[in-house]
């Protein structure tokens, strides 16, 4: 069974991630990465713009892991500079660095893609990163990257799941030749978040035949697209599942169904841009509308 994933500066990514997008503020957010972390994830994943730092650190640090067992990402949101946002976000985790530090939206780069990416560079030569990447990265700001960049980015952390597959593969390729991993998030919104389309009914036959459940087929699905999952659940149950899925191998004519039907109509809601993007922008975006600063198209 593959847990990790070897990334192009040699490090090892796990598979999945618990993703604490939604996880709240005070001391629930703690209790829930204690429960993802006893439950068996190793890789937690946090940003600046979550604004629930402080409360994963805590879980981190009071779980008794060693530092080595657990892979912590965060992002850089643009609340302050980045040379600033790193050591604010280390202080808040109580670290003396995160496993991955990602650029959270290419806007941040305020239209000068290498010159961020020289000071996300600077971070990993001084140690407070071990690795550096990007999200929400399109095909073109990926193209800009290559081209400038001395280290390139590890991965590239998008929404990704069969509905978003069609509009994000060209990224997606880009980075499966590039060496770029995609890290998916929104991974479970067929279910959560748009239920009763297309997907749903290979979803539901693949899930009986294998006798799983959908969460785990469409988990599958990110982890055979040679993609890192981001997911979330407060129920122990579900993150046991989440983790079974790493067992499930899909059939290659179960993963071109999904595809097909998630290409029937893409879902982006305009909760998931508002929630997830928006805030990462606040700052830069003033006065500009929001479909201008995601690239998508709300409706």
């Amino acid at each position: 069974m593959v847990t990790t994933i070897t990334l192009n500066d040699g490090s090892k990514i796990p598979i999945i991630a618990f993703g604490t997008w939604t996880a709240g503020h005070g001391q629930i957010v703690t209790d829930r990465v204690e429960q993802a972390l006893d439950t068996g994830f190793d890789h937690i994943d946090t940003a600046q713009s979550y604004g629930n730092e402080e409360e994963t650190g805590k879980a981190i640090r009071e779980s008794g892991l060693k530092r080595t067992q657990i892979y912590v990402t965060t992002k850089f949101s643009g609340r302050k500079d980045v040379e600033t946002s790193i050591k604010d976000s280390l202080k808040y985790l109580g670290l003396e660095y995160v496993d991955l530090y990602l650029v959270h939206h290419p806007r941040l780069a305020n239209g000068d893609i290498p010159g961020l990416w020289k000071k996300m560079e600077k971070i990993k030569a001084d140690g407070l990163a071990k690795s550096i990447g990007v999200s929400n990265f399109g095909l073109e700001d990926l193209k800009i990257l290559y081209e400038h960049a001395k280290v390139l980015p590890v991965v590239n952390q998008i929404y990704f799941n069969p509905y978003s597959y069609k509009q994000q593969l060209d990224a997606h390729a880009f980075g499966i030749s590039h060496g770029i991993v995609t890290e998916a998030y929104s991974a479970l919104d067929p279910i959560t978040r748009r239920p009763g389309g297309p997907v749903d009914r290979p979803l539901a036959v693949i899930s009986r035949r294998h006798n799983v459940t959908p969460e785990q087929v469409l988990l599958a699905w990110v982890r055979q697209k040679h993609a890192v999952a981001v997911t979330y659940s407060s129920k122990k149950e579900r993150l046991e599942g989440y983790l079974d899925s790493l067992e499930l191998e899909l059939l290659p004519d179960e993963i071109a169904a999904l595809d097909y039907a998630g290409a029937k109509k893409w879902w982006l809601s305009t909760s998931t841009i508002v929630k997830r993007v928006v805030p990462v922008l606040a700052l830069s975006a003033l006065g500009v509308g929001v479909s201008h600063y995601t690239g998508v198209r709300l409706w």
